[in-house]
């Protein structure tokens, strides 16, 4: 009998023998940096002349691995090959397909400290950012493991006399998932297993800035014992092996998390039916937010300024959930931007690949960093700027922290998705204004009230619209089945990933009758 689920527990890096051990792994990874990493297409390794290089963010100059790049002709035969291949995989008991996920689970756990490494190196998270990443992969396999277990077979329904009625529960068929890179194992493993454990095939197209963490993952459920025909491992272009696959008649689902124009782009897409295709195709879509810490005037100040810190700025701001708007209420307002900016001054940043234990690293490319730094420009236009010299280094896409205070609400930096350490700070009069103003985006994600105020927290739970609400703690940060996550609006379709109803979306209710 398997234990209960519970989440994996984090490390403090602090400690000797935590440190010993990401400096070790760090040295590993080191040495196996610029390999070459094939596609996996129907079961079989491609090599392509065609490849691209996926490279460190804190050091351009440095090549993390060489992939072989799919092309749309690739992409087909991986969607045909997956097709065939789902009329056998299918019918693999539920069980079976579930033990996969969870002897996974119990590989890289014991080798979290390796694949953290290789987000430090690949997208320059820092080292608890990149345990606590592992950590949510370990906690997708084992839960999604343990939820096809709890649907299998028939459930009940309503008895009717004379007939044996039964709800069963059957996988749709190929799915396409398209990660993001700011969590390049834990969102790609829990968007990746999810489809194969309800017994789906999956054709995966990782992030093109992260695709050799996503190799890994897939290394490992090799070794966890997964057919080698049922998972495609497809990196490329999203314009052409993306959207290929998208559109493919013999996809039936597709799974994206990333930006609100790639993801409206996808559900327009797959809207369209095609030539050949007998079903509405299903997204499952998370696209980003507009996130926001509200503190209201009888909130604790000094925890509210730890967690806006760490909510901004914890991975450069790139997270889904990051805080970029920081809503105070005028009485606490000097004094709050006050602490923030203290607290941010003391952010170290740098290379994570080096011995220190540093809070922040690099952006994720240079793309990113332009647009960044535009955003920044635009800012410092629209308010007051109180934090943005912090010193960085010369090589990288480094970005100090930076905070732009006195933002009206309608500012583009409070309205647009930034997606890098950038804090707008915003005043509000009384809660009904800042209820407004954390209200007032197109995204609704995840948000956090920091108040005192029995009533307010009340009225926050039915009025505060975002998917994910936080009361006096940070707005980042949920865990599998503690926090299920997704949001609303232009944040996507709250598909709610790690929760308990999430098997479902890749699983069609079956009800069976037979008349006695």
């Amino acid at each position: 009998m398997l234990p209960a689920y519970t989440p994996e527990s984090y490390v403090d890096f602090n400690a000797d023998e935590p440190r010993r051990l990401m400096l070790a792994a760090l040295d590993k990874v080191k040495s196996e940096l610029g390999r070459t990493y094939p596609l996996w297409i129907n079961g079989e390794e491609v090599t392509t002349g065609d490849t691209f290089n996926s490279i460190s963010p804190a050091d351009p100059s440095l090549v993390i691995g060489t992939m072989a790049k799919a092309n749309a002709d690739i992409a087909d035969k991986a969607v045909r090959g997956a097709a065939d291949t789902f009329k056998s995989w299918s019918r693999v008991d539920p069980d079976a397909r579930a033990r996969i996920l969870i002897k996974a689970a119990a590989i890289m756990r014991r080798r979290i400290y390796e694949v953290s490494a290789w987000m430090v190196y690949e997208t320059s998270k820092s080292w608890i950012e990149a345990y606590a990443d592992a950590c949510e992969a370990v906690d997708f396999l084992d839960f999604y493991g343990r939820e096809m277990m709890r649907l299998k077979g028939a459930h009940p329904v309503t008895p009717f006399a004379g007939e044996e009625n039964e709800l069963r529960y059957m996988p749709l068929g190929v799915g396409v998932v398209i990660p993001p890179w700011n969590f390049p194992l834990a969102i790609c493993a829990g968007m990746t297993t999810v489809g194969l454990v309800t017994g789906n095939t999956v054709c995966l197209k990782p992030a093109s800035t992260s695709p050799v963490v996503a190799a890994k993952l897939v290394e490992i459920l090799h070794e966890a014992g997964l057919p080698k025909n049922v998972l495609n491992f497809v990196p490329g272009p999203g314009s052409s092996v993306g959207d290929a696959m998208v559109c493919h008649p013999q996809t039936r689902f597709i799974s994206f998390t990333g930006s609100r124009e790639v993801g409206t782009g996808i559900f327009e897409k797959a809207a369209k039916v095609q030539d050949g295709q007998i079903w509405l195709k299903r997204t499952v879509l998370e696209m980003g937010g507009k996130d926001c810490i509200v503190v209201d005037e009888t909130a604790d100040v000094a925890a509210a300024a730890e967690g806006a810190v760490a909510a901004a700025f914890g991975f450069q701001g790139q997270k889904c959930s990051a805080c970029s708007r920081l809503i105070a209420h005028a009485d606490v307002y000097d004094d709050l931007l006050e602490r923030v900016v203290a607290r941010s001054r003391e952010l170290t940043i740098g290379n994570t690949t080096g011995p220190d234990n540093l809070f922040m690293g690099a952006v994720i490319d240079e793309s990113a960093y332009k647009k960044i730094n535009e955003y920044i420009g635009i800012g410092k236009g629209e308010g007051r700027p109180v934090l943005g010299d912090g010193k960085v280094p010369d090589n990288g896409y480094f970005i100090p922290p930076t905070i732009i205070a006195d933002i009206a609400p309608n500012a583009r930096i409070a309205q647009e998705e930034i997606f890098g350490p950038v804090l707008a700070v915003i005043k509000f009069k009384d809660f009904d204004e800042g209820l407004a103003i954390a209200n007032g985006t197109d995204y609704g994600l995840t948000g956090a009230l920091f108040s005192n105020d029995r009533l307010r927290l009340e009225r926050a739970r039915h009025e505060f619209h975002v998917g994910n609400l936080y009361f006096n703690r940070k707005c980042t940060g949920a865990l599998v089945d503690v926090q299920p996550f997704g949001g609303f609006n232009m944040s996507g379709t709250d598909s709610k990933a790690g929760g308990r109803d999430y098997l479902q979306l890749f699983l069609q209710g079956k009800s069976i009758t037979e008349r006695l």
